[in-house]
């Protein structure tokens, strides 16, 4: 299969949906195998009741301001019925400001919608970045509480946007916490049975997007 930037058929039945896939190195796949990562993974689940292209343009360490720059224009003129975006865990880790955020968020936003003003937007906020292993114990809170700012904003913004939050951080953040065997080798991306506890969590939240 493809990987990241190639448009790939899912599902052959019921309405066609262009999906588009923004983000970091979590939606890249990097720590698992791509064709079981998020992308894949829920554009599967996806194309069990829609005809489905999904495009994933992520990049791997992209902050927000990465996608508003790079990714945005491409997505922008797939024109797409849907849009995840996978992204916070780099603001978080380079102590992005809030309102940097969410000024780049706004206008992810605001460009997604002038190209399909019916677009539906999924966002994860940053999964739990006291969670990896790599992260030095003594900074373990300190990243967890960034974290917690940074979703806090997010579920502002999805409030207000009218956008679907999936709360990824809150769900498999505690289960990563307890089994590091969750991570891949460099102890800072999670591996696909990592990657699992997410992609329950997405599917959920993209079903709420596009019933």
């Amino acid at each position: 299969m493809a990987g990241p930037g190639s448009p790939l058929p899912f599902g052959t039945s019921g309405p066609r949906l262009t999906y588009v896939v923004l983000g970091d190195s979590t939606a890249a796949g990097v720590g698992g195998d791509y064709n079981v990562g998020i992308a894949v993974s829920t554009a599967k689940e996806l194309g069990r009741r829609h005809a489905v292209t999904m495009t994933n343009l992520a990049v791997s360490g992209a902050r927000m301001r990465d996608i508003r720059r790079l990714q945005l224009p491409a997505a922008a003129s797939l024109r797409p019925d849907l849009v995840l975006l996978s992204a916070g865990a780099n603001d978080v880790t380079h102590l992005t400001r809030v309102r940097s955020m969410r000024a780049d968020l706004d206008e992810i936003v605001r460009i997604l919608r002038a190209a399909n003003p019916d677009v539906k937007i999924v966002i994860t906020g940053s999964p739990d970045m006291g969670a990896p292993p790599r992260i030095p114990r003594l900074l373990r809170g300190l990243a967890f509480r960034r974290t917690q700012s940074a979703n806090r904003m997010f579920r502002e913004e999805a409030t207000r946007l009218h956008l679907v939050f999936a709360p990824i951080a809150d769900i498999t953040g505690p289960l990563l916490r307890r089994d590091p065997t969750l991570f891949d080798a460099d102890r800072f991306h999670p591996n696909d049975r990592g990657y699992a506890t997410w992609i329950a969590v997405l599917n959920d939240a993209l079903a709420r997007a596009v019933p």
